[in-house]
C-alpha cells in the first residue's frame, strides 16, 4: 500500500514536471507595441470613453483574452474639449472626497476649467474597466492630455479614427 502511495507521487511529480515544460511562453511571438493617437475635441464622453474602455481590454483583436492586458498605449488629447449631451455640462455633479461629510459639488463645466480637466475622462474609462489588478494596468496604458501638445511623438503614433 505505501509502495503504491509512492509509485502514484512520483508519477504525479512527473506529469506535473512536463506540464511544466509544455507552459512556457518561448514559443508564443511576442507583438510590438502600438501607439495610437485620439483627438477627443468635440467627441461625446460616454461614447468616447467606452471606445477607449474596449480598446485597452483588447476586444477589437481576435487573440482578445480577458486575463492578458495588451501593450498598446492610447494617448487621448484635447481631453479638455470633450462634450456632453443635452444640459449635462451645467447639472452633472461630480461630489464627495469618500469620507463622512465630505460633499463638494462641481459641475463638469468647473471640473473641465480646472487644473486636473482629464480627470474626467480618465475617470469614466477606468469606471467602464472591470475593477480588478487588470484594469490598473491597462489604465496605465492610456495617456490624457488636456491640449493637442503630448510628449510620444518619438513613439510615432498611427492616428486612430473615432466617430467619423
Amino acid at each position: 500500500m505505501i509502495i503504491d502511495r509512492k509509485i502514484n507521487y512520483v508519477i504525479l511529480l512527473k506529469i506535473k514536471m512536463i506540464n511544466k515544460d509544455s507552459n512556457n511562453n518561448k514559443d508564443i511571438k511576442k507583438e510590438p507595441v502600438n501607439w495610437y493617437l485620439v483627438d477627443a475635441k468635440d467627441q461625446i464622453l460616454g461614447r468616447l470613453s467606452s471606445f477607449l474602455a474596449t480598446r485597452l481590454m483588447g476586444k477589437h483583436k481576435v487573440s482578445y483574452s480577458d486575463n492578458t492586458c495588451l501593450k498598446d498605449k492610447i494617448i487621448v488629447i484635447n481631453a479638455q474639449k470633450v462634450v456632453l449631451t443635452g444640459k449635462k455640462i451645467h447639472k452633472k455633479k461630480y461630489w464627495h472626497t469618500g469620507y463622512p461629510g465630505g460633499i463638494k459639488n462641481k459641475t463638469f463645466k468647473e471640473i473641465l476649467n480646472s487644473k486636473n480637466s482629464t480627470s474626467v475622462l480618465k475617470n469614466a474609462v477606468r469606471r467602464m474597466l472591470k475593477s480588478n489588478t487588470l484594469s490598473r494596468q491597462q489604465l496605465k496604458n492610456l495617456y490624457i492630455y488636456s491640449n493637442d501638445k503630448h510628449p510620444h511623438e518619438a513613439n510615432n503614433p498611427s492616428i486612430l479614427e473615432f466617430n467619423n
